[in-house]
C-alpha cells in the first residue's frame, strides 16, 4: 500500500522534482549498500578490525596529546607576554607617579607633563610595539601614544577594576584600532597616584600577533606530526596484524580442506616462533586425526563386513532350525503341554530372530551404500490404509483405537512402496505399543511439492532430548519395558534411512504425559529438495489437558473398514477393539 501511494505521488510531481527524487533514492540505496558492505567487511576481517581499532585509538590519543601540547604552548606564550608587560607597567607607573607628584590640579603644566610622560613611556623599548594610554579627569578622557582611539580596547569592567579597586588588572581583547583588521591585544592597567590627590589610569596595550603566530605554528606542527604518527601507527598495525593473521587464515583454509575430506592437507612451518609452533601443532593434530579417521573407517568397514557376513552365514542354520521348529510347532498338539508351550516359544523367538537378521542385513546395505530406491508413481492413500488395516489386530489386542485421516483425492508420489510401507508399519506399531490404551491417529496430507504422514499417540511421550535418540540403533526409552510386538530395536533406524533414501524427513516430537508424534515427509517427485511439510510436527493439542482421554476404551462394535469423516475433503477410518 505504501509503495503504491509513493508511486502515485511520484507521478503527480513535476519533471525536475521527480528526477531529483529518483536521484535522492538512488543515492540513498548506494549509501546503504556501501554501509552494509563496510559493516560486513568489518565483521568478517580480523585484519581490518585491528587496523581500524588501532587508527581510532591512536587518533584519540594523539588528538588529546596535541591539544594539551598546543594549549600549554599558548598558555606559556601568554604568560611570558604578561610577565613582560607587567614589569613595564610597574616601571611606567613609578615614573608617571614621580612626574605627576609635583603638580596640582590647577597647575598650567599638568597637561604638558602628562603628554611628556606619555611620549616618554611610548618611546621606551616595549614588547611588540605597545600602545600606552593615560586616562585622567585632567585630560578629559583617554590619551594614547601613538594617537589611536583605544577606548574600544578598554572595557568598562577593566576600567572599573583599575579606577575603583585601585589594583593592577588585565584582559585579552580582540579589536580593530587602526582599521587594518582585528588584532588580539593584551591590555594591562594600573592606577597612578597624582600630586593633587587624584588618580591617573595608566594602560599598556600589547598586540599578541607574534604570540598568536607562534601558537598557530605550534598547532600546525602538532597536527602534521600527529597525522603522520597516526598513519605510521596504522601501517605498523596493518603489518603486524598481517603477520599474525596470515598464518591463522592459512590454518582456517587448511581446516576447511580437512573437514571436506582432504586429510593430507598440512601447513607450512617456517621459523621457530609461536606461529611456527602453531603450524607444527596443527600439522601434528591433522596427522593424528587422519590416522584415527583411517583407523575408524577400517574398523567400521570390518564391523559392517562382519555384520553382513554373520547375517548371511546365519541364514543357513536358521533355515534348518526353522524347518525343524515348524515341524515341531505343527505337531505340538500331540506333545505334553510343557513341550507344546516350549514349541510355541521357540516359534515366536525364531520369528523374532529372523526379523532381527533381516533388519541387520538391511542396515548393512545402508552402511555399505548399496541400498537402491525403486521409485514409481504410487498413490499414498491405499498405502496408508493397507498398513493400518494390517495392524488392526495388534491394536485390538492392545486396546487401542486406530483413526485414519486421508484426503478424498489420490496423493500420487514417486516412492518405493515397500520402503514406505515399512516405515509406516514401524511408526504405527510403535504408537500402538506405547499408546497406553489411548487412541492413535494417522493423518495423510499433501501440498504442491510434498506429502506427509503423521502418527500421533497419547501415551507416555518422550523426555526432552529423546526426539533425536529414538532413531539410534537399539535405543529404548525405558529398558525395563516389555516389548509387546517383539521388535528388534532397529525399526526406527531403518525407517530414517528409508526416509533419507527418498530425500525426505523423519522427525519426532514428544512430551512426558502428552504422547508423541512422528512425521514422515516425502517429496512428490523423486530427487526434489524439501523445503516445508504440509503437516505440523508439534500437534495442535500439545500442552492441553489429556486426562479426558480414557485409560481403557469402552467396548465398541466390530470395526468397519471405512467411515466418512465430517470433512468433505478427507476420509476417516476407525478401528476399535
Amino acid at each position: 500500500m505504501n509503495r503504491r501511494l509513493v508511486a502515485l505521488l511520484d507521478r503527480r510531481l513535476p519533471g525536475p522534482a521527480r528526477y531529483a527524487r529518483r536521484l535522492w533514492r538512488a543515492g540513498r540505496r548506494r549509501v546503504r549498500f556501501l554501509t552494509r558492505s563496510v559493516r560486513l567487511a568489518y565483521r568478517r576481517s580480523l585484519h581490518l578490525r585491528m587496523v581500524t581499532i588501532t587508527l581510532v585509538v591512536s587518533s584519540l590519543l594523539v588528538g588529546v596529546f596535541g591539544f594539551l601540547v598546543a594549549k600549554g604552548s599558548a598558555d606559556s606564550l601568554l604568560d611570558g607576554a604578561r610577565g613582560q608587560v607587567s614589569n613595564d607597567l610597574s616601571d611606567g607607573a613609578a615614573y608617571a607617579a614621580q612626574q605627576l607628584n609635583v603638580h596640582t590640579r590647577e597647575s598650567p603644566s599638568v597637561k604638558l607633563t602628562i603628554n611628556d610622560t606619555l611620549r616618554y613611556l611610548a618611546g621606551s623599548p616595549q614588547p611588540g610595539g605597545a600602545i600606552v594610554a593615560i586616562n585622567s579627569d585632567v585630560t578629559d578622557g583617554l590619551v594614547a601614544s601613538p594617537d589611536l582611539d583605544v577606548a574600544p580596547a578598554i572595557t568598562p569592567e577593566l576600567s572599573h577594576q583599575v579606577a575603583d579597586q585601585r589594583k593592577v588588572a588585565w584582559q585579552v581583547v580582540t579589536r580593530d584600532l587602526d582599521g587594518n583588521g582585528p588584532v588580539t591585544y593584551l591590555v594591562y592597567g594600573s592606577g597612578v597616584p597624582a600630586g593633587w590627590g587624584g588618580q591617573v589610569e595608566l594602560y599598556y596595550l600589547v598586540p599578541l600577533t607574534r604570540e598568536a603566530t607562534t601558537a598557530a605554528q605550534i598547532r600546525t606542527i602538532v597536527l602534521i606530526t600527529g597525522a603522520a604518527l597516526v598513519v605510521l601507527l596504522g601501517l605498523l598495525a596493518a603489518l603486524v596484524t598481517r603477520m599474525v593473521v596470515t598464518p591463522v587464515r592459512v590454518a582456517a583454509r587448511t581446516a576447511q580442506r580437512l573437514s571436506a575430506g582432504l586429510l593430507d592437507q598440512r601447513m607450512v612451518v617456517s621459523g621457530e616462533d609461536d606461529l611456527a609452533l602453531l603450524a607444527a601443532s596443527f600439522n601434528q593434530m591433522a596427522a593424528n586425526l587422519q590416522r584415527q579417521i583411517v583407523r575408524l573407517e577400517e574398523m567400521s568397514r570390518l564391523q559392517r563386513r562382519f555384520t553382513s557376513d554373520v547375517s548371511h552365514e546365519l541364514r543357513t542354520p536358521l533355515t534348518t532350525i526353522r524347518m525343524a521348529a515348524d515341524l515341531i510347532h505343527t505337531e505340538r498338539d500331540q506333545y505334553d503341554p510343557v513341550v507344546a508351550r516350549s514349541a510355541e516359544l521357540l516359534q515366536a523367538e525364531l520369528d523374532r530372530f529372523e526379523n532381527l537378521l533381516t533388519d541387520l542385513l538391511e542396515i548393512s546395505r545402508f552402511d555399505a551404500g548399496f541400498a537402491v530406491l525403486d521409485a514409481e508413481p504410487t498413490d499414498l492413500v491405499p498405502v496408508v490404509r493397507r498398513v493400518t488395516e494390517r495392524l488392526v489386530p495388534l491394536a485390538e489386542r492392545a486396546g487401542v483405537r486406530l483413526t485414519v485421516h486421508v484426503p478424498a483425492a489420490p496423493v500420487i508420489a514417486e516412492i518405493d512402496p515397500r520402503r514406505v510401507e515399512r516405515v509406516l508399519r514401524n511408526l504405527v506399531g510403535n504408537a500402538v505399543e506405547h499408546g497406553e490404551r489411548k487412541p492413535v491417529v494417522v493423518t495423510l496430507a499433501a501440498d504442491e511439492s510434498s506429502a506427509a504422514v503423521t502418527v500421533r499417540d497419547h501415551g507416555v511421550g518422550l523426555q526432552p532430548g529423546e526426539e533425536k535418540l529414538v532413531f539410534n540403533r537399539f535405543w529404548r526409552a525405558d529398558p525395563s519395558r516389555a516389548r509387546q510386538t517383539g521388535g528388534t530395536g532397529l525399526g526406527l533406524s531403518i525407517s530414517v534411512e528409508d526416509a533419507r533414501l527418498h530425500g525426505g524427513w523423519l522427525e519426532a516430537w514428544g512430551a512426558p504425559g502428552e504422547g508423541a508424534q512422528f512425521r514422515l515427509t516425502l517429496p512428490l517427485r523423486a530427487g526434489d529438495r524439501l523445503v516445508s511439510s504440509p503437516l505440523r510436527l508439534v500437534p495442535r493439542d500439545a500442552g492441553e489437558d489429556l486426562s479426558r482421554l480414557p485409560r481403557e476404551l469402552p467396548p465398541a462394535p466390530p470395526p468397519r473398514p471405512a467411515e466418512t469423516a465430517p470433512d468433505p475433503g478427507a476420509e476417516r477410518t476407525e478401528a476399535a477393539p
